[in-house]
């Protein structure tokens, strides 16, 4: 059989707000997701509704009004007609690229010729908060089990991973499987011997990155306007769910702290709860990682068959995807085995790729990742990256993949790439080529 070429035709976004005292704290996502994607179908007029075949909606930590199938909620709060199907994927970060693999998968194979990938995630009435404390003294399940098991059973977990330059201690595979995120960044910066100077310099390029960006207008095609309710705080910052706030119009990322310096970087206190297995110095700040925040995104796939029918030009092609696992004490390195299966999916090389748009869910692995692959940080996140725009979980995916294609266009490359590291030691990518 042959596979169909994919292509994405379009892909937009909310701004991302901040979570826990953000913008969107009061803000229903069903709407909001349906005015996202009434946006997208607005902005395609050639693309008719009746021609979507299938939503898929990647979402992690859920909201009451997008429960049950939450995509079809949201499709026909937009407008589109009952004959449109959906689904929901929870790949925890991963999800609404989860979502737009699935969708391109079978686009391919014939199966559907137009679909859509949404991702919504609404953290700031969800999150609990915080990294866990007393990581060093948890006593766990998965610790007594591996005290039961054999010589062999335990000489497979340490076992050198070939996608890696260096070995994992045994200090740091000996942690908890089941840890705070902001854990396995501290894990990740000791076995790369990445210094708190390094790691903060990277987060204050980001800030720098994402200013100009927004100062030059970059992301004005990508992100839909949204008109929302300023939430209600008490003295506490407790939301005040029946006080009604004024309505405002929700376009730049929350997470954009402009003048952000390395003076300031530094003078921030490490995250509370992280310890050092290794005895050394604790590197992760909320400067130096992405805040918590809530955003929609939605990105518009099709064959490239029917895009040439319709008269259509494309953001990009679809051309490569990769799920990779890695041990789960150092869950920010899973870009590495998952941008390898998607290399060799696509049939290019890492020095082919062009430009990279890598979530920024630490500095801390992000830097040791790209140095595995291979791929010059000069190529990645060049309008910036997830620790000013933000990281709404299931909302990042379809985020990423649609940002790298217009950069691709901007600049007149060839070859991107969208990836990210997910939560339980994974990672997942898209390779995409411009037309």
């Amino acid at each position: 059989m042959e596979l169909k070429n994919v292509v994405l035709v379009d892909g937009v976004r909310s701004a991302f707000a901040r979570g826990g005292r953000g913008k969107m704290v009061a803000t229903r996502m069903d709407e909001a997701g349906a005015t996202v994607l009434r946006a997208l179908m607005e902005r395609n007029p050639k693309v008719k509704p009746a021609m979507v075949e299938d939503i898929g909606l990647g979402n992690v930590m859920g909201a009451p009004e997008i429960a049950g199938i939450g995509a079809n909620v949201v499709a026909r709060l937009a407008g589109l007609p009952s004959e449109v199907c959906s689904f929901d994927s929870n790949r925890q970060c991963g999800s609404s690229m989860e979502t737009l693999h699935r969708i391109s998968q079978s686009i391919m194979v014939g199966a559907t010729e137009v679909g859509i990938a949404l991702g919504i995630e609404r953290m700031g009435r969800s999150l609990a908060g915080g990294g866990g404390n007393h990581e060093r003294n948890r006593v766990t399940e998965f610790n007594k089990k591996r005290l039961e098991q054999t010589e062999e059973q335990r000489d497979m977990a340490y076992d050198h991973d070939e996608n890696f330059s260096v070995p994992f201690p045994d200090y740091i595979l000996d942690a908890p499987a089941m840890m705070s995120m902001t854990q396995t960044a501290q894990n990740v910066a000791e076995v790369y011997g990445l210094t708190r100077e390094e790691i903060d310099e990277f987060a204050c390029e980001s800030q720098r990155r994402t200013g100009a960006a927004y100062d030059n207008g970059i992301y004005k095609d990508e992100i839909i306007p949204l008109e929302v309710e300023i939430p209600v705080f008490n003295d506490e910052g407790k939301w005040l769910p029946d006080e009604r706030g004024e309505m405002t119009i929700l376009d730049e990322d929350e997470g954009l702290r402009r003048g952000t310096n390395m003076e300031g970087l530094g003078g921030l206190k490490t995250i509370n709860g992280i310890v050092s297995y290794g005895d050394q110095e604790i590197r992760i700040t909320a400067g130096n990682s992405c805040p918590t925040n809530d955003g929609i995104s939605a990105a518009l796939l099709m064959s490239e068959d029917k895009a040439r029918e319709l008269g259509l030009e494309p953001l990009a092609r679809i051309i490569g995807f990769g799920v990779g696992g890695v041990k789960p004490q150092v869950m920010g390195l899973g870009p590495v085995p998952a941008t390898n299966k998607a290399l060799k999916h696509a049939g290019i090389t890492a020095d082919q790729i062009d430009r990279v748009e890598f979530n920024e869910a630490f500095a801390a692995q992000v830097i040791p990742s790209c140095k595995e692959l291979g791929i010059s940080l000069d190529k990645v996140n060049v309008n910036g990256g997830s620790i000013a725009i933000g990281h709404p979980l299931g909302a990042t995916g379809a985020r990423l993949v649609s940002t790298v294609a217009r950069e691709l266009q901007r600049s007149g490359k060839k070859y991107g790439l969208g990836t990210q590291c997910i939560g339980a030691g994974m990672g997942i990518s898209t390779i995409v080529e411009a037309i």
